[in-house]
C-alpha cells in the first residue's frame, strides 16, 4: 500500500472517530428534527421529577465552555433563573447515550437539557399556549440551536403537548431544591417514596437496568412504580471492587403468560434487556 493511500485511511479513522466522540456537548445538536418511540407510548402516568438537593455533577459544569465556535458560562447556581423563550425536544436519535454530566439519556425520564444552569438543576416548564407544566431535572447540555433556551426530553415534551410542533414558547423557572417542602412534591409527584431493597429469598425478578449512578436509578425506579403499581419496584446495590451498582429489579413474577406482558411493558418504557434474576 502506498504512502499516500495511509495517509488517506488514517484521516478517515481520524474523522470516524471524532464523530464517534461527538456529546451532548456537541455534534449531536447539529441535527434539525429528532424522533420518538417508533409506536405510541403513554407517558401520562410518568412523574414530574422531583427537586432534592444534590452536588454538583464532576462532568458537565465545566466554565466557560465552546461549543461550534461560541463560548457559554456556567451560572454559580440557579436561584433567580427564570426566562421565556423556545424549547425543542431529544429522543430516540439520543436514547441510552451518554449526557453532559455521564448519565445515561432516557426519554422517558423528565430530564432537560441546558446551556448554561448547573448540572443538575431542576426547573418547571409551562407551555404559554395551553398552561401545561412539568417539572424536570436538567442533566443535559444543549440546544445551540439559535433561539432555543431548554431541550425536554420526549417525555417531558409529550406531557407539555408539544411533540406535533416540535417547538414551543415555554417559561422556565429554576426550583431551589432546599426550599421544596414535602408538601408541594406531595402535589406535584404521587410516586412512592424511593427504597432500597435486598433480595428476597426464593423470589424472581426482572432486573431492568444496573446504573453506576444512585440518582439515576432512582428516576428509573420512581417511573416504574408509577408504571408499575401492582409490582414493586426495587434498587439492589451490588459492590464491586471499584464501584457500586444500583440494580433496579420489578417483581416478584410469575413464569406465566403475564410476564411476556410485563416485559413489553418495561421495553416500551425504554428498558431495553430486562431479565430474570433470584
Amino acid at each position: 500500500m502506498n504512502m499516500s493511500r495511509v495517509i488517506h485511511n488514517l484521516l478517515v479513522l481520524t474523522m470516524v472517530a471524532l464523530l464517534a466522540g461527538c456529546s451532548s456537548t456537541g455534534g449531536r445538536y447539529s441535527v434539525d428534527q429528532d424522533y420518538g418511540p417508533s409506536s405510541n407510548v403513554d407517558v401520562s402516568n410518568v412523574p414530574n421529577a422531583v427537586p432534592r438537593v444534590e452536588a454538583k455533577s464532576r462532568g458537565g459544569n465545566k466554565s466557560p465552555y465552546t461549543v461550534l465556535g461560541k463560548t457559554y458560562h456556567v451560572m454559580a447556581s440557579g436561584n433567580g433563573y427564570k426566562e421565556r423563550g423556545v424549547a425543542s425536544w431529544y429522543g430516540k436519535k439520543f436514547h441510552g447515550h451518554k449526557t453532559s454530566n455521564g448519565e445515561t439519556y432516557n426519554m422517558y425520564a423528565m430530564s432537560a437539557a441546558h446551556k448554561s444552569l448547573p448540572l443538575p438543576s431542576y426547573v418547571q416548564v409551562t407551555n404559554l399556549k395551553n398552561g401545561r407544566q412539568v417539572i424536570v431535572r436538567v442533566n443535559d447540555r444543549g440546544p445551540f440551536h439559535g433561539g432555543r433556551i431548554i431541550d425536554l426530553s420526549y417525555a417531558a415534551a409529550s406531557k407539555l403537548d408539544m411533540l406535533g410542533q416540535g417547538t414551543a414558547n415555554v417559561e422556565v423557572e429554576a426550583i431551589d431544591p432546599s426550599r421544596w417542602s414535602t408538601s408541594t412534591a406531595a402535589v406535584v409527584s404521587a410516586a412512592p417514596a424511593p427504597t432500597t431493597a435486598t433480595p428476597s429469598e426464593g423470589a424472581r425478578y426482572l432486573q431492568v437496568g444496573a446504573f453506576s449512578l444512585e440518582t439515576t436509578a432512582l428516576d428509573a425506579q420512581q417511573q416504574l412504580q408509577t408504571m408499575l403499581p401492582g409490582y414493586q419496584v426495587r434498587i439492589v446495590p451490588l459492590q464491586r471492587s471499584d464501584r457500586t451498582l444500583y440494580r433496579v429489579q420489578v417483581g416478584p413474577v410469575l413464569l406465566n403468560a403475564n410476564l411476556a406482558e410485563l416485559v413489553s411493558r418495561i421495553e416500551a418504557a425504554g428498558y431495553l434487556q430486562p431479565h430474570l434474576v433470584d
